[in-house]
């Protein structure tokens, strides 16, 4: 690579140096930053020159059996083993290594989708890199291309196969961002189109369209320089919610409460935006409930999967946040606002297959915060929840089957929004959901001491799991239970909660008491319990004496902690209790929201033994019902 660089252009590369480079692993987006020039100029310099890659198998059954699924690898080699045939096909893009913000999640949604197009007769070809995914099985598709998820390598088995269709909705960001670039090549992307795609990405677009539609969005801006973000955040008003374009997981998302903090995000933004990406900037909705909404539509009519109210606030990334299945506090006003604002957004990107949207609720207002024309971290969830595979759906609508041919029940609600307009004529219904679905993601803090777990806009959790239950009490404790944190149901409670929040901290400490647990709190959380007429033990902080709570936590004293962020003078304090909660498997909550469904959870403990049944037995149940 050292001579290429040397050289003037791609002209001075021969074929032989070509074929030499392409053997040592070089991909020609590598050689096109090399050499100056455009990744798409070095494909067609390579081509011109008849490299490319041959694709040979490997034998997934060791030679112990006859091997039906061909499992491929490229090379460059002279012969190739692929063989293609001319059966109807359809290449599923997996997404690639599993990282926070994109894990397994999105494989299962890959996995369906490869199902239910066997099912109807396609031969389903899956192109993703990971051993560790379902969807790189020998039995998961007909023919496995073990790949990397890029342009250039995309491109090569496309060209092989010749499929009849490209799905790229079911693999997160990663084929995502291939989408338009694929496009442009002439490969043909079926479902929801990658204009659409893009569309709901860029945010000058997208804010065209929710003003057309009619649609509230949080005040918002998109910068490229610190002056520019600087400008738009004054002219919105502190606090704003920062974030890169093109990205998954809440990646180098942070909520800047003062110029400062905002001018330290931006001199470090460029090292997280896509190149050529703008900065977004929103107006951060305090104290808002956070709702997702998973749907499908054929491109002429919606169905909505599931809608999915966060227990934590908006603020927390939402892979980051509970969620409960059916909502367990919005009124019908809100559902009905939620399901139109979705039909009609579906309906303006010509959605073919699945959708999600993230909304806010403030002061009864419906906001729209982003809307992803794709699977969603929450398909599992929600299919596990309804007993509907969501993914198997998307994959069928996106081969022309309509919504109409499936057999389903569905809810359609008797809001007068949904009857009259646009929306209620092309609304199906709600999938129904008969028990309380709670799921809770899993993180990795125990295994990282000294890491803080505090919470916020990106994404630290590395899984998820489901608790169900009749009421929402049961079903949150059995998902605690699933994620490896067991409620206590007896001993000390220590509080320790910022200013505004001590008037809501008053219910969650006269819970506590209800339930059988004592009161714990540092000087100005314990004055205000104590003034509401609460029994509560007033204990130091770590810089003001000893024994502190630090001290309390280490000695077996606390048996849960609700600690909310205070600011950066208590820091260290607050740092310092989480950390220690951690060390010791102590519960740690660091929001009031979290800290009163756990109230909740350890309330149904007490009252009855937590049961357990199949998956299979309850959806069984619920249709007997």
């Amino acid at each position: 690579l050292g001579r290429v660089e040397g050289l003037e252009g791609l002209e001075g590369v021969s074929a032989e140096s070509m074929l030499r480079m392409k053997r040592s692993g070089f991909g020609d987006e590598e050689l096109a930053l090399a050499l100056r020039t455009t990744e798409s100029a070095v494909r067609d310099r390579r081509v011109s020159q008849s490299i490319k890659p041959v694709y040979k198998r490997v034998d997934t059954c060791a030679a112990e059996f006859e091997s039906f699924t061909p499992y491929l690898y490229s090379s460059y080699e002279p012969t190739c083993e692929s063989s293609p045939n001319a059966r109807r096909k359809v290449v599923i893009l997996g997404s690639g290594p599993n990282r926070i913000g994109q894990g397994i999640e999105f494989d299962y949604c890959c996995c369906h989708a490869s199902f239910a197009l066997r099912e109807d007769g396609y031969e389903t070809i899956m192109v993703n890199c990971n051993p560790e995914t379902v969807s790189t099985d020998y039995d998961t598709s007909d023919r496995l291309y073990f790949e990397p998820v890029t342009l250039e390598d995309v491109m090569e088995i496309v060209n092989e196969e010749k499929p009849d269709g490209v799905i790229v909705q079911f693999g997160g960001q990663t084929p995502l961002n291939l989408a338009l670039p694929l496009k442009k090549a002439g490969v043909p992307i079926i479902g929801t189109s990658p204009e659409s795609i893009d569309l709901a990405e860029d945010r000058k677009q997208f804010g065209q369209l929710l003003t057309t539609l009619g649609i509230p969005q949080p005040d918002n801006g998109s910068a490229t320089s610190l002056p520019e973000a600087r400008k738009i955040a004054a002219r919105i008003g502190y606090p704003v919610l920062v974030r890169p374009s093109y990205v998954l997981g809440g990646r180098a998302m942070v909520i800047a409460y003062d110029e400062t903090t905002l001018d330290e995000y931006m001199r470090e933004a460029v090292d997280y935006s896509s190149p050529g990406r703008p900065i977004l900037i929103d107006r951060f909705l305090e104290d808002a409930t956070e709702v997702d909404v998973d749907a499908l539509s054929d491109g002429e009519y919606v169905m909505i999967g599931g809608i999915m109210e966060h227990i934590e606030e908006a603020g927390i990334h939402s892979g980051d946040s509970s969620c409960v299945l059916p909502s367990f506090s919005l009124n019908e006003d809100h559902m009905e606002k939620l399901c139109a604002y979705t039909v009609e957004l579906a309906l303006a990107l010509k959605v073919k297959g699945l959708m999600n949207a993230q909304y806010a609720i403030q002061d009864g207002k419906v906001f729209v915060l982003e809307v992803n024309p794709r699977a969603s971290r929450t398909v599992p969830y929600v299919s596990k929840a309804t007993g509907v595979p969501l993914a198997k759906l998307a994959a069928r609508l996106m081969t022309d089957r309509t919504l109409a041919s499936f057999d389903l029940t569905l809810d359609r609600g008797s809001g007068t929004l949904l009857k009259n307009g646009r929306a209620g004529s092309a609304f199906l219904g709600m999938l129904p959901v008969k028990q309380f679905c709670v799921k809770s993601p899993v993180f990795p803090f125990s295994k990282f001491h000294g890491v803080d777990p505090i919470l916020g806009p990106e994404m630290r959790s590395t899984g998820e799991v489901m608790g169900i239950g009749e009421q929402f009490g049961e079903a949150f404790a059995k998902s605690q239970l699933s994620a490896g944190t067991r409620l206590p149901l007896e001993g000390r409670a220590f509080l320790s909660v910022r200013d505004k929040d001590k008037s809501k901290a008053i219910e969650i400490g006269r819970r506590l008491l209800d339930v059988g647990f004592d009161l714990v709190a540092t000087r100005g959380t314990a004055q205000h319990l104590s003034e509401a007429g609460l029994p509560v033990r007033t204990v130091y902080k770590v810089m003001e004496g000893r024994p502190n709570i630090v001290d309390l936590i280490k000695g077996g004293e606390i048996q849960l902690l609700v600690n909310t962020p205070i600011g950066a003078k208590s820091f260290f304090d607050e740092k310092a209790i989480r950390r220690a909660a951690v060390q010791h498997r102590v519960p740690c909550i660091t929001t009031l929201a979290g800290a009163m469904a756990a109230v909740n959870g350890i309330a149904a403990l007490k009252s009855e033994p937590i049961r357990v049944l199949a998956l299979q037995d309850l959806h069984e149940m619920a249709v007997g019902r």
